[in-house]
């Protein structure tokens, strides 16, 4: 009985320490998007959405539309080539091995100001690129290369290994049986990775300051001497504004910014969804109700050569000479 006690105090304790953690996440999440909703919609103007930035006050169109192309081309890019990298890892790399994945990692854990200032650096001054589009996507594809690259090397060596000796016992050709097989069943990992690109490349400010610049108008689609404006820079020069019009353009700026992020998740939730019909689990898994109930046949009793059946024995009497 005191062991069985101890087991329950024991379960309790772990119980309340998860309760505990789960709020110590939850309610900081909770209080700042509190904080963020309120805020914006208290300050919310439809205008917002098509109008352009104007000294202190205007709207938001020009950010909108900036932060929408930095987000699609880091997407182009830092997508290629994370994915690519994550498959020449997880297929043609051994494990604890290789320069790509040692420079992944030490990637992964620069700050992204050091990143601003080195494209600012090499791109801006030295190229002569100025301010532009195309030196604020390569900057923050940079930045998110790791984590896609991470998550799609994860993803592929959680194909079951069964899949790639079933394709090459069938002769497939390693693309054929690479995109056929493998890729499709971690698509869903390989999607969750471009959405975490996604979500940390809208929310970049640094970067951005030292290589797009800023620009009240919408984007030119110039690759090179085209400023962008983008939304983080609208909350971060305008939430300590003097003007009235300069603090309600922040407000409304980090509420359109959440609403952004909110929407990748729903996007990336739908599209892992529709994928996840080609992972493993899914197709090892078979609902009960899948499968028809069929009873077992009775068997049948077969005669034998003696006159009786095969399951009652032999019964009779040998047949006279």
């Amino acid at each position: 009985m005191a062991a069985a006690g101890w087991r329950k105090t024991k379960n309790r304790i772990m119980w309340t320490s998860c309760a505990a953690a789960l709020a110590l996440l939850v309610i900081p999440v909770v209080w700042i998007m509190w904080g963020i909703v309120a805020d914006g919609v208290s300050h919310w103007r439809w205008s917002a959405l098509t109008t352009d930035q104007l000294g202190n006050g205007g709207g938001l169109l020009n950010a909108i539309e900036g932060t929408s192309l930095i987000t699609f081309g880091v997407l182009v890019v830092a997508g290629t080539v994370g994915i690519a990298g994550g498959l020449y890892l997880a297929e043609y790399c051994p494990p604890g091995r290789g320069i790509l994945r040692g420079a992944s990692e030490v990637l992964s854990g620069v700050p992204s100001i050091v990143l601003g200032l080195v494209g600012y650096l090499e791109l801006v001054v030295t190229l002569h690129w100025g301010f532009s589009l195309a030196a604020g996507i390569i900057v923050l594809s940079v930045l998110v290369i790791p984590y896609i690259t991470k998550m799609t090397e994860v993803a592929i060596r959680n194909v079951p290994t069964g899949y790639r000796e079933g394709g090459e016992a069938l002769g497939m050709s390693s693309g054929y049986l690479l995109r056929r097989l493998v890729v499709k069943p971690a698509l869903p990992g390989i999607v969750t990775g471009l959405i975490v690109a996604a979500a940390i490349s809208v929310g970049e400010t640094a970067p951005l300051l030292y290589t797009v610049g800023y620009y009240t108008k919408g984007p030119s689609l110039a690759l090179t001497h085209s400023p962008v404006g983008f939304l983080t820079y609208d909350v971060y020069a305008f939430y300590t504004s003097q003007f009235a019009s300069g603090r309600q353009l922040a407000h409304e700026a980090a509420l359109v910014l959440v609403v952004f992020v909110l929407l990748l998740i729903v996007v990336s939730r739908l599209v892992v969804s529709l994928s996840q019909r080609f992972s493993p689990e899914r197709q090892r898994r078979v609902p009960l109700g899948s499968r028809p109930s069929r009873a077992a046949p009775v068997p049948q009793p077969v005669p034998n050569a003696i006159g009786g059946t095969a399951d009652e024995g032999f019964s009779g009497h040998l047949p006279s000479m």
